[in-house]
């Protein structure tokens, strides 16, 4: 008598059994049960690069969205005015009458200057003239920090009251860097040596996002640096404000207004334009780090298809006594599909949530707004699907292919 051949022992007149989708989904989790650590470690690499996508979507979503509500606030209407280049090379000098000339234009709503000095400012009056600490002195007008808008962290503004006095107000990084701190001002203000004589810190400035250059400044009065830094009166940068309506308008005419005789010699800008394109610079960081992302997953699924041949070659036995009490090809196949679906959908999951919790800590930590865009989890939960399916696709067809006594004479 022949021995019986595989579709003897398959296809039998009895009717094969139907593996149910509870059934299947449980026999793809036991093979994980019984090889715990193999599972973690195969699918640590799917849930490394799902935690790097959503981290990564969510975190420039909410880096955006920063930058998003800063422009809200902060308004897109602010233009600023510099001297350019004239023909001999040189930095063009604007007019003295400059911001008067400035406020004639109709929707401008408010106007305020800023003029280099040649002074340098120190803690006391005993270090070397040659150092400068970065610290730049300009002259400014008493409308600046309403057009552009910035807080301060202690004192006062140079306003009508105080601004022709040798009194000055610090930007952030320059209070830092001369070791006043904001408790300090509020108590006792301090003085520094400014020029060739005391001046008194009255304020600090926060940071001034629009006008980057502040935050590292020492400002005075404008009649005080005329008075007491021989500074010209020429403004080095005029800042305005229109209404959000008039913006491109008031930009074509803001040269010919401030230097008619050379309208060319001119510069205008948009400060909000820096915080826009360090949105975009954002974007493209982005591009990068999803790309490291999907290498990741490239990593995580190799290794999902390679602990699946190895339980494969694991369980020939077992497949070939499943086979002989009648499973079929695709039973077999279906299980170990499905065990490599599981595997790396649990990855994902895991790694969903870890992007999702490192997400938000950063956020928190940087005082953004938490925003992870809900399609970044569900395309990755999607991928995973996509690198089991793929992953498994070998295995589980290796493993259909045994034949009942193959397997079971190992």
């Amino acid at each position: 008598m022949s021995p019986p051949t595989e579709h003897s022992l398959a296809d039998s007149s009895t009717p094969t059994a139907r593996l149910a989708s509870g059934d299947a989904v449980r026999v793809a989790l036991e093979g994980m049960r019984y090889r715990p650590l193999r599972a973690v470690l195969s699918g640590l690499g799917i849930a490394l690069g799902i935690a790097a996508l959503v981290a990564v979507v969510g975190l420039s979503a909410s880096s955006k969205e920063e930058i998003s509500q800063q422009l809200d606030a902060l308004g897109t209407n602010l233009l600023s005015v510099s001297g350019g280049s004239t023909l001999g090379g040189n930095t063009a000098e604007l007019p003295q009458d400059a911001v008067d000339m400035v406020l004639r234009i109709a929707p401008v709503q408010t106007a305020a200057a800023l003029g280099n000095t040649e002074a340098k400012i120190y803690r006391n009056d005993r270090i070397e003239d040659a150092e400068s600490g970065g610290i730049g002195v300009r002259a400014a007008t008493e409308s600046l920090r309403e057009t552009i808008g910035f807080s301060l962290l202690a004192g006062r503004w140079l306003d009508s009251a105080v601004g022709d006095f040798p009194v000055t107000v610090l930007g952030i990084e320059a209070a830092q860097r001369l070791g006043i701190s904001p408790e300090l001002v509020s108590q006792n203000q301090p003085q520094v040596w400014l020029g060739d004589r005391w001046f008194t810190v009255i304020g600090i400035m926060e940071q001034a996002a629009l006008a980057p250059e502040l935050d590292r400044s020492a400002l005075v009065g404008w009649t005080a640096a005329e008075q007491y830094l021989d500074f010209d009166g020429h403004p080095t940068t005029i800042y305005e404000r229109s209404t959000e309506q008039s913006v491109s308008e008031v930009q074509a005419v803001l040269p010919a207004t401030v230097s008619p005789a050379a309208p060319d010699e001119v510069q205008v800008s948009r400060p909000s334009d820096a915080l826009a394109a360090k949105a975009a610079t954002d974007a493209a960081f982005t591009g990068l780090l999803l790309g490291l992302g999907a290498v990741s997953l490239l990593v995580g699924g190799v290794g999902v298809a390679n602990t699946m041949v190895v339980s494969v070659l694991e369980r020939r036995q077992e497949i070939g006594l499943r086979r002989a009490l009648g499973a079929t090809r695709r039973m077999i196949r279906d299980q170990f599909l499905g065990e490599a679906v599981a595997l790396s959908v649990i990855g994902g999951a895991a790694g969903a949530v870890i992007g999702i919790v490192v997400t938000v800590i950063f956020a928190v930590v940087s005082s953004w707004p938490i925003a992870i865009p809900l399609w970044s989890i569900a395309a990755g939960l999607g991928v995973t699907v996509l690198v089991g399916v793929v992953a498994g696709i070998f295995p589980a067809s290796r493993a259909a292919r045994l034949a009942p006594t193959e397997a079971l004479s190992i």
